[in-house]
């Protein structure tokens, strides 16, 4: 069972990484968050080949980060470090579920355990100030460096390179593009601000559910821009703050639409 399991979650992984390899732009991990998002779509049940055997878990999110970084972070407010002290060489997964779902739901077990992590922790999700998640329940597992997973995947997506956007263009790169809006047939026809933020060669990646993005422009700038709340830490939206948005939230929208980056929600948007 274990086989299938690891065998749907490489394959999904593998075709993030193909089609949507701006996930993986903000963090040192592309390995690590190619599978977040497969186990994701697979306990939500949108991945292309799905197990017989792995039912819907509704609710479901993911998440994971380095153990000696979380550890540091929440420091002594979390009394269960005593039990399984952080480990500097491992990655530490949490995936959220609904409360009412206990015991944990055991597609997740078998899920990660196909992927080779270990069950350290589970428990409400308010005990290690999930305050996002405080009405639900979460279990951790630890993932070591030079997983076996990891290295599998690595060797089927050595050959990829830049990845091929749905539209026929690169992924990260619309330049070459043009915004659909109405009555618009180039892209002389666009307002200023949105021509320059299809135009300017820009990077984004979502940083978090919720809306929250970043956009890395040339200069090597960096912004966050939360698409949801319609802000942005650049000068031009904290100075004038524009109708329509500054050029980078016009730029996550615009990635957003494209198929580019995942919706907001954190899900993959399906190949257009």
């Amino acid at each position: 069972m274990t086989e299938r399991h690891l065998r749907a979650v490489l394959s999904e992984a593998e075709r993030v990484a193909e089609q949507y390899n701006q996930v993986a732009q903000a963090t040192n991990s592309p390995a690590h968050e190619y599978l977040r998002y497969a186990v994701l779509r697979l306990l939500e049940g949108d991945a292309n080949a799905i197990p017989e055997e792995v039912p819907q878990v509704d609710g479901v999110t993911v998440g994971y980060g380095r153990d000696q970084a979380m550890y540091d972070s929440w420091g002594s407010d979390v009394e269960w470090w005593d039990t399984v002290p952080p480990q500097d060489d491992c990655t530490r997964f949490r995936v959220f579920y609904p409360k009412d779902q206990t015991p944990v739901p055991r597609v997740i077990l078998t899920v990660m355990a196909a992927l080779g992590a270990w069950r350290v922790w589970e428990g409400n999700a308010a005990a290690c100030g999930s305050y996002d998640h405080r009405e639900r329940r979460e279990v951790h597992f630890l993932w070591p460096e030079g997983n076996l997973a990891e290295a599998l995947l690595e060797n089927r997506i050595q050959e990829i390179g830049s990845a091929v956007a749905p539209d026929g263009g690169q992924a990260g790169d619309v330049r070459d593009r043009m915004l659909v809006s109405d009555g618009s047939t180039s892209a002389d026809d666009l307002e200023p601000r949105t021509k320059r933020a299809v135009e300017e060669a820009m990077t984004v990646s979502l940083l978090a559910k919720g809306g929250r993005y970043e956009v890395e422009a040339a200069s090597g700038n960096r912004y966050e821009v939360d698409i949801i709340g319609q802000s942005c830490t650049c000068p031009d939206w904290q100075q004038r703050a524009p109708d329509g948005g500054c050029k980078h939230m016009r730029r996550v929208d615009h990635e957003i639409k494209q198929g580019q980056v995942p919706r907001p929600d954190g899900q993959i948007p399906p190949q257009a």
